[in-house]
């Protein structure tokens, strides 16, 4: 598969199949990522990879932590801003809309609506969890380099048939996840990440999200 094929065909994938990933096919998924962009080669990132009792030991801990605090836990480091643009918000309710279309659940089915959310903290069944592990003191540009990790992972893994899920969701969980993960003092989750073989029959993984037009984005100059 080349590169510009990955690029196109990779989606956020909700559906897994029963399928499980050995160890070291892992490990060399992970070794071959390390060539991704990393500013002063400090690759800040650390990955905690998660299967069978360990990835249902997170999911439990989850379901626990959420059902006393449906919002999660407060955080510093929110997903989202406060202040993102009108076209911002109205491309992340459309995203939302189009999912929710392809599961074919109502807008004002909020009950299905919540089950389907609750998902993602079962990593959408997913049988390989993993989690980026960053230093507390790590600047933007630092967060920036493990997202490069991360989009560099999500390539070789649709180059292997696999599929992943980025899963920002699990910024709610921080404090929780790092006792239960036992990380350093000055450790904390920046993502989650869902990994498995995509089940292509699953209508959720027939969507694919829009995305802006070249003039909406780019700039030429000097041509």
């Amino acid at each position: 598969m080349d590169v510009s094929s990955a690029v196109s065909q990779r989606i956020s994938t909700r559906a897994f199949l029963d399928e499980p990933i050995g160890k070291q096919d892992l490990a060399d998924w992970l070794q071959a990522a390390q060539r991704a962009p990393s500013g002063g080669n400090l690759q800040p990132w650390r990955v905690i990879v998660l299967t069978g009792g360990a990835r249902q030991s997170v999911v439990d801990m989850a379901a626990q932590t959420l059902s006393k605090s449906p919002r999660g836990e407060p955080t510093d480091r929110p997903i989202y801003p406060e202040a993102i643009t009108d076209t911002q918000k109205a491309r992340r309710y459309r995203v939302g809309e189009m999912m929710y279309e392809q599961l074919d659940i109502p807008r004002d089915d909020k009950a299905r609506r919540l089950q389907w959310f609750a998902r993602n903290y079962r990593f959408f069944d997913a049988p390989v969890a993993l989690f980026f592990i960053i230093d507390e003191g790590m600047g933007h540009g630092q967060w920036a380099h493990t997202g490069m990790f991360m989009q560099t992972l999500a390539l070789l893994a649709e180059e292997r048939g696999w599929g992943t899920c980025m899963q920002e969701c699990w910024g709610t969980l921080r404090a929780s996840l790092k006792s239960h993960l036992e990380l350093g003092e000055h450790e904390m989750v920046y993502c989650g990440m869902a990994v498995g073989y995509p089940d292509r029959e699953a209508s959720v993984n027939q969507l694919y999200t829009e995305r802006a037009k070249l003039n909406e984005f780019a700039e030429f100059r000097g041509f």
